[in-house]
């Protein structure tokens, strides 16, 4: 049998057992006859960075180059690392995946290198191994903060002020680390390009690079990432399609709570969040994030009800306040903190159509209080009627809880996990709940807690007067 004149070696594969002979056979080992077909094996650079594949043929090894039956390939269940921080590991899906890569970002100073080095000082103390590659701070400055979140800091956690990719991924192959954070990518270059540090060409070039790192040495890699003035992250798309992770780290700076958000997760849900609280000794987790955003379960004054959203697996509880006031100048003004602008304007209008309230002359504010910003929405009719209170003067007399989805029809549409939704405002001490109708079948009134039904805005409003 001829053989190509191509670079790199010819062997024979049985197509019945898959043993591969440097000649051809006529039977094989296994016993089948004529079952061997000639391949070609192209020559391959081990130290190709802009290879992907995964090491499962053993450590160091770069992986096949013959493809595999998708039916014969294992799926056996991923081994994951322990942070021990519940919040993290939450958001995570049960903690770090060997060999996956973690992109976190967010704003200057809002805790990305805080949340890092406590994940990193956790598993050093369980005697393993852990790299923290800096690019932007020395290493005393990583002591300091060390000092400062860290109760002490294991001799296992290894830190290196470098900027150069090869290099990294000489210390990681002599180091054989179990956790690699490289903080950040915008500053890291390879050498094979020649632009500067932070570019397109180098933020691709250096993900691929910690690709390789993550994927044949079975390391979990957490990159740090810089954002854009608008707040997505900067440098090429590609780096996101890249990962296996994407997580975003938001706050006000003028507030202590920090939430930590999954866009992207390969190995979990991207619902979940983790809440934090910034302290002086660090992030340190809450664990009843409804009792953090409302201050008492007692009768709200005007202008202010509780709704509450389902994040991931648990239930959240949260205060929206309205404040309507005689527009002076011009047109009136609509703000709002939290909620999306062009989805408050639908329930003014619908407000305005419905109910027969007149907006046009009226600046409408709305704030989340607490710096929570709800994607759901379940939290409409509790925005509309604060919108209702501030307007026309009047509070519930009870303690009550608002939610549900308007339609612009003024029909509340039903929403999802409200039995969970449910049993949260009852713990909480809540006297009665506003629910979709179709969602009020399925739940029962207790003797602490009345749970109501409402079809439209109209029967919200009066449920909510009584």
């Amino acid at each position: 049998m001829a053989k190509s004149s191509k670079k790199g070696k010819t062997v024979f594969v049985c197509q019945e057992c898959g043993y591969e002979s440097p000649k051809w056979l006529g039977q094989c080992i296994c016993g089948a006859w004529n079952s061997f077909v000639e391949e070609k094996v192209p020559d391959l650079d081990l130290n190709d960075t802009r290879r992907r594949t995964s090491s499962k043929g053993g450590e160091g090894k770069v992986g096949s180059n013959n493809p595999s039956p998708l039916a014969q390939v294992g799926t056996g269940g991923y081994s994951r690392v322990d942070t021990e921080i519940g919040e993290l590991n939450r958001v995570l899906g049960g903690g770090l995946v060997k060999g996956s890569l973690t992109l976190i970002s967010g704003e200057p100073g809002i805790g990305k290198s805080t949340i890092i080095i406590q994940a990193a000082a956790n598993i050093a103390n369980r005697g393993e191994k852990v790299l923290y590659v800096t690019g932007e701070e020395s290493e005393e400055q990583i002591k300091m903060r060390a000092d400062r979140v860290c109760r002490d800091i294991p001799p296992t956690l290894f830190i290196l002020a470098e900027t150069n990719m090869e290099n990294v991924m000489a210390v990681c192959e002599n180091l054989n680390p179990a956790f690699v954070i490289i903080d950040s990518i915008q500053t890291m270059y390879t050498e094979e390009i020649e632009s500067v540090p932070g570019s397109v060409s180098q933020v691709r070039a250096c993900g691929n690079i910690l690709m390789k790192i993550g994927k044949t040495m079975d390391i979990p890699v957490f990159i740090v990432a810089h954002v854009t003035k608008s707040g997505e992250l900067a440098g090429p798309k590609i780096v996101e399609h890249l990962v296996d992770c994407v997580l975003s780290f938001t706050g006000e700076r003028d507030q202590d709570l920090r939430v930590l958000r999954a866009y992207k997760n390969r190995f979990g849900t991207t619902n979940e969040i983790g809440a934090f609280k910034m302290e002086e000794a660090g992030l340190i987790e809450i664990d009843d994030l409804s009792a953090t955003f409302l201050d008492s379960n007692g009768p709200k004054p005007e202008g202010s009800v509780v709704s509450a959203i389902y994040e991931g697996s648990r239930p959240v509880l949260l205060e929206i306040q309205a404040l309507t006031a005689p527009a002076n100048v011009g047109f009136a003004r609509r703000t709002s903190v939290g909620i999306d602008n062009s989805r408050l304007s639908m329930i003014l209008a619908v407000l305005e159509k419905k109910c027969g309230l007149t907006m046009i002359n009226q600046d409408v504010y709305v704030n989340v209080v607490g710096g929570l910003r709800p994607d759901s929405t379940s939290v409409d009719l509790a925005v509309a009627l604060a919108v209702y209170s501030s307007m026309r003067g009047v509070t519930s007399p009870r303690s009550v809880i608002a939610i549900g989805e308007i339609g612009l029809t003024g029909e509340i549409r039903s929403i999802r996990n409200i039995d969970k939704i449910a049993a949260e405002a009852a713990r909480m001490g809540y006297e009665k709940i506003l629910v979709p109708l179709r969602n009020a079948e399925s739940l029962k009134s207790t003797d602490k807690c009345q749970i109501i039904g409402v079809k439209d805005i109209h029967q919200a409003i009066d449920a909510f007067k009584e």
